[in-house]
């Protein structure tokens, strides 16, 4: 695939991104950082001189969602880290999308506004009340035009809803209700309505000595109101019927691959653990990311996946040396392309990877500032496993394990990919003549 490069670098830990997510027309790329700051990027308008600007994004607003917090009960520290970010589906002139940290989910509203009233009776220019006494005539306020400010304000702030940590958040299909979701509870929520939610699913033992497993990510189906899934930490996917009772404690259908004793180890359940689960755009399959494979499912088989993809196999010979540093328990990210023909996911060394699901054909190609000026074209990748190396293969003994791509969006109608390394933002595209 022959890509483009567009480059936003940053430093220090408060601006590692944390969440990606394009907005339903692909007209906005928001990023959520470690430092609880949203950045929304807009695409560039097409111009008769220029038409091949006419991927480019740049910065449109940026805004503080989140601050630190402390719980005086618990004596813990919430800090402003976005988690996740959801788009709503555009209504009118302004964006609204919801925002979340370990605790408290926001609803911001985006909006523009280039005028400004003028000729108020009660007030001067300054905005300083008139004594009622020195008014002699009335005049009528007008609107004079000013210089385009694109405004950030907070219309709903859904707190106190979760005990543990907030993972994942999907907004329900009929638009009026969304999901929120931590280690053991899923809340659904009215977007209207901040003072109150409904449990849904719940799987807190009695005892907490019984914990085996907890929830790690949940999305609502594309067009059904009343379906969901989530993922768990034991490498199962269960979808949910919410017109079957109020507590979906008991799923519908069940996902899980059984494991074959042959690849039993110390590390297979927590390589077997999934970090994101996502519907396709049709509502028909579900791709689940563990930590090295992607699978497909189809929601009317339950035993299987339809496919399997080996993201990075040759790190299973490094597991020992991966869970000591940590990098075992990386939660990456994957995505569908418009047509769910090809989906994507990250890796190590600022790789990620893409499956094309019609051809059978993969490719690893690399987000960093070393081999990517803009409007250059990605070259494939190859790591070497043993034996003797090639001059353009990297050894996976050289491969850096501190450079990681978790959060990855793809654009829903175009091939235009945002890839957050670590503090950089890539965006990728189709190569325009």
């Amino acid at each position: 695939m022959h890509l483009f490069e567009e480059d936003k670098e940053k430093c220090v830990k408060a601006d590692i991104i944390s969440t990606v997510e394009f907005n339903a027309t692909g007209e906005l790329l928001a990023t959520g950082d470690k430092g609880g700051r949203v950045v929304v990027f807009q695409r560039e308008q097409e111009s008769k001189n220029q038409p091949h600007r006419r991927g480019e994004y740049n910065v449109y607003s940026t805004f503080q969602s989140h601050e630190p917090e402390f719980d005086y009960l618990k004596s813990l520290e919430i800090e402003e880290k976005i988690n996740k970010i959801r788009w709503l589906p555009q209504q009118n002139a302004a964006y609204f999308l919801l925002s979340t940290n370990d605790k408290t989910v926001k609803l911001w509203k985006i909006s523009e506004r280039d005028k400004r009233p003028e000729g108020y009776n009660l007030k001067d220019e300054d905005g300083r009340i008139r004594d009622p006494t020195t008014i002699t005539a009335l005049r009528v306020p007008v609107l004079r035009p000013m210089d385009l400010m694109v405004e950030a304000t907070a219309r709903r702030i859904f707190a106190n809803g979760h005990t543990y940590h907030i993972n994942s958040i999907s907004v329900n299909s009929d638009y009026e209700t969304y999901m929120s979701t931590d280690d053991l509870r899923i809340n659904l929520w009215n977007l209207e309505i901040t003072n109150r939610s409904f449990n849904i699913v719940d799987i807190k033992p009695a005892n907490m000595e019984d914990l085996t497993e907890v929830i790690t990510a949940a999305e609502f189906h594309p067009s059904h109101c009343n379906t969901f899934v989530y993922s768990s930490s034991k490498g199962s996917v269960r979808l949910c019927d919410m017109r079957a009772s109020a507590l979906c404690d008991n799923h519908c259908k069940f996902f899980e691959e059984p494991e074959d004793p042959n690849n039993r180890s110390f590390f297979s359940e927590i390589i077997s653990s999934i970090s994101d689960v996502k519907f396709s755009h049709n509502g028909r399959y579900l791709m689940t990311r563990d930590y090295l494979t992607v699978k497909v499912w189809d929601l009317n088989m339950e035993n299987k996946p339809l496919e399997t993809y080996q993201v990075h196999d040759y790190l299973r010979s490094k597991l020992c040396s991966l869970y000591e540093n940590d990098c075992i328990f990386d939660k990456f990210e994957c995505v569908w392309n418009g047509s769910d023909s090809v989906i994507m996911t990250g890796s190590y060394n600022n790789f990620f990877r893409m499956f094309d699901r019609n051809t059978k054909r993969d490719v690893t190609l690399e987000a960093s500032r070393e081999n990517s000026k803009p409007r250059a074209i990605l070259k494939p990748r190859k790591v070497c496993v043993g034996g003797k190396r090639r001059k353009d293969e990297i050894s996976v003994d050289s491969l850096d394990f501190s450079k990681k791509i978790l959060h990855t969006a793809w654009h829903p109608s175009e091939n235009i990919i945002a890839v957050a390394a670590t503090n950089n933002l890539y965006i990728f595209q189709d190569k325009v003549n």
